[in-house]
């Protein structure tokens, strides 16, 4: 299956959507935007994210092929994250998505404060 229908509860797109729904996915994108990063970067540049969550992250986007994981044969061994053309693919409907959060995290918080 080459194209999916979202709004089919049996079709596998959900899983799609739950990936670029997940914060810490659509952050480790944005971060490997900028080029290869190792883990202790991203986990910097995140902030917030516990290793156990990014180890959990990076292993779901490499299953998904969103990233590549490269072990270098150093003393100590050196891994760097990177997008995949895939991932890549996905950097700007999700850079858009951000920008957006961004611009509009004020009016949200104005809005939510009206129910407290």
């Amino acid at each position: 299956m080459d194209t999916g229908d979202v709004f089919d509860p049996n079709c596998p797109t959900r899983v799609v959507l739950d990936r670029i729904g997940d914060k810490w996915s659509v952050l480790v994108l944005l971060c490997l935007a900028d080029g290869p990063m190792r883990f202790t970067r991203l986990r910097t540049r995140i902030g917030g994210v516990t290793p156990k969550v990014l180890t959990q992250t990076l292993r779901s986007m490499e299953q998904d092929g969103l990233v590549t994981r490269e072990v270098f044969a150093e003393v100590p061994p050196r891994v760097e994250y990177t997008l995949t053309e895939l991932g890549r693919s996905l950097h700007d409907p999700v850079s858009v998505v951000a920008s957006w959060a961004e611009r509009n995290v004020g009016e949200m918080l104005r809005c939510r404060e009206k129910f407290s």
